[in-house]
């Protein structure tokens, strides 16, 4: 059981203080410096929830020993965070990042914020094992499925639609900020297509395609699982690279629904590949990964873009806290999101009534920092 976190720092004044901070929720081990630590993951490697870990020691500093985790592969085992003292000690956290660190905290230590993000990081690296457990089980019981498929013609729609659900939910756990999402945007995107089907007709919404649309909503973020988790639960703002990284989720999503779309049904798989990789291109061209403008965004993608972006503007995250339904509803309006398409806006205002009682009571009032969280 992971319920133990190891402090290495070469204070003890530093040690006794972090130790008394976590010990009533966690079982705490000390190490003075590199050495001592890496001697005590041999034994303790299985029992150790988080590691605060210093920059600056004697013998081992807090890089070198991340090195040697890392060429013994124990980067991935826990969550490593790095306690720096100033200024001088951010190269080493930097050097931290690119070997695998979630996170850095300054001295003086602030109580609370320690706390905090020892448990933060805790839950969501044991989520993460929970979600890549169910994952590679779902794995085994989709092989089964699509064989029994072969089988069963007249079921497969029924079928594939549950299985992007179970699937949908496993990204969700994973993403372990807010478990209504998927579900959430499902049910935006069925009443938004709906309005679409009746108001622009031009599009040539059926019945049947807004209910495949509703169903491959479901997959419109697969990619992330493709996403390491040091970029994906990163706390702060992403740098270019991290960002430009975290925007390739649209072509793994497409790649991952391409490699398992030929035993499915051909039109709802058509739609998953459009909505994973173009949910998030916009109107007027300036969006990703492709840039496309107007219409040539498939009118699947530009439905998903709109109901993706409005959950994510109510709802509470690590990276932000929640707009209220008033006020995120104005945003998409008023392009603060980014251009989306007019019929779809005029669509989008008619479904009001709809959206507020899919919302509840879930979109409360506050102001979201200012970060290049991907929506």
């Amino acid at each position: 059981m992971r319920d133990t976190v190891l402090i290495v720092d070469d204070q003890a004044v530093n040690r006794d203080l972090l130790a008394d901070l976590l010990k009533n929720d966690y079982k705490i081990l000390l190490a003075e410096n590199g050495e001592e630590a890496l001697d005590m993951l041999i034994l303790k490697k299985d029992s150790i929830a988080v590691m605060l870990l210093d920059t600056v020691m004697p013998k081992l500093g807090g890089v070198e020993v991340l090195k040697k985790m890392k060429e013994d592969d124990l980067m991935d085992e826990f969550p490593v965070i790095m306690m720096c003292a100033g200024e001088g000690s951010m190269d080493a956290v930097e050097k931290g990042f690119t070997l695998g660190i979630c996170d850095f905290i300054r001295k003086p230590y602030e109580n609370g914020m320690v706390l905090q993000r020892v448990r933060q990081f805790d839950s969501i690296y044991k989520s993460k094992k929970e979600s890549n457990e169910k994952l590679r089980k779902f794995a085994k019981v989709l092989q089964n499925q699509n064989k029994m498929l072969e089988q069963q013609a007249r079921q497969q729609k029924t079928d594939n639609i549950n299985l992007m659900d179970s699937l949908g939910t496993i990204v969700e756990y994973r993403n372990t900020e807010n478990h209504e999402h998927i579900r959430r945007v499902k049910a935006f995107t069925k009443v938004l297509s709906s309005h679409m089907m009746n108001e622009f007709p031009e599009y040539g919404l059926t019945q049947e395609k807004v209910d495949q649309i509703t169903a491959a909503s479901a997959l419109h973020d697969i990619g992330k699982i493709m996403i390491p988790d040091n970029i994906l639960f990163k706390p702060g703002k992403y740098t270019p690279d991290e960002f430009d990284y975290m925007k390739s989720h649209t072509i793994r999503g497409y790649d991952i629904i391409a490699q398992i779309a030929d035993n499915w049904d051909k039109e709802l798989m058509e739609y998953c590949k459009e909505i994973a990789r173009s949910h998030h291109e916009k109107f007027d061209g300036r969006g990703y990964p492709e840039n496309l403008k107007g219409d040539d965004i498939p009118i699947a993608a530009q439905i998903v873009s709109v109901t993706d972006c409005f959950e994510a503007l109510i709802s509470e995250s690590l990276y932000k806290k929640a707009y209220t339904f008033d006020v995120a509803f104005q945003m998409i309006i008023n392009g603060d999101c980014g251009a989306f398409n007019p019929k779809l806006i005029e669509a989008f205002r008619n479904s009001r009534a709809e959206f507020h009682e899919i919302a509840g009571e879930s979109a409360v009032e506050d102001a979201m920092e200012e970060t290049n969280i991907v929506m």
